[in-house]
């Protein structure tokens, strides 16, 4: 069986896993390397199943302990070639990849890890490059897209093909363009090179969601300029203006910051 669990989400550090109990992979690896084996330890899982690590981009937050995975226990690392030197150029990485464990993929360029089908896409950002993910077992299909600035026609695509979704909704664009951020920084999350809002990520879904999907979550949540209620419920507020009920059509949760949100059984 499929599972799914987060070890967190947003600026504090970003790690997802998908596993059975043959094989682990691993998409981001932001959280702190000890805090990261602690809650691998915790939910009865090993390091040593995980084999694969999925780069969606090169901030801090989704790169931190990669260099270290690479090195014990020896995690492929895959990403484009942008992201990858990224990651070298990038000090808040103090372990490097290990070049034998350094793998190169290009977007919409399809490509197998054991059973997993894996497909790389674009996903707007401001950094040297962001990938979002389609992943295919058997007949589950997971995607998985954040930092994310707006949504692509590629982007609506890989939503519409989605069983299993997970989606950032970043930030409520009242409490951003209202709160202590300088202009700049807000001009930023704004861009279409920034994060995805509340707003934005409801009218996705709500364009986008077919009765395949069974299962969202939303990811990434600002801290200082979101909270979890006010987002559940401005896309649940979106989807119901649309004809979709939450928890008929299909279940949509908020992951955790900066713990992890519990395991997830994919069927």
């Amino acid at each position: 069986m499929l599972k799914f669990i987060s070890f967190g989400s947003g600026s504090s550090g970003n790690c997802y896993c998908l596993y059975t109990e043959q094989e682990g992979l691993l998409i981001d690896a932001g959280v702190g390397i000890r805090t990261l084996k602690k809650h691998i330890k915790n939910y009865g899982l090993s390091l040593n199943n995980m084999h694969n690590l999925l780069i969606t981009h090169d901030h801090a937050d989704h790169i931190k302990s990669a260099g270290w995975l690479s090195i014990d226990p020896g995690v492929n690392v895959y990403a484009t070639q942008n992201v990858h030197q990224g990651i070298e150029n990038n000090y808040c990485v103090r372990k490097k990849v290990a070049s034998e464990h350094i793998k190169i993929i290009k977007a919409n360029v399809p490509f197998n890890i054991g059973e997993y089908h894996i497909t790389p896409f674009q996903v707007p950002h401001d950094s040297t490059d962001n990938m979002g993910y389609k992943i295919v077992y058997h007949n589950i299909t997971f995607v998985l897209i954040t930092d994310a600035g707006h949504i692509t026609s590629d982007m609506q695509h890989f939503i519409n093909e989605a069983n299993y979704l997970v989606i950032e909704a970043n930030h409520d664009e009242t409490m951003l363009t209202q709160g202590p951020y300088p202009a700049h920084l807000k001009e930023r999350i704004l861009s279409p090179n920034g994060h995805l809002s509340n707003q934005a990520c409801g009218e996705a879904l709500a364009q986008c969601a077919t009765p395949a999907l069974k299962n969202v979550w939303l990811c990434h949540l600002s801290e200082e300029n979101n909270h979890p209620v006010l987002a559940q419920k401005t896309i649940e507020d979106i989807l119901k203006a649309h004809g979709i009920i939450t928890g008929i059509d299909f279940r949509l949760e908020v992951l955790k910051r900066k713990v992890p949100s519990g395991y997830k059984e994919l069927i």
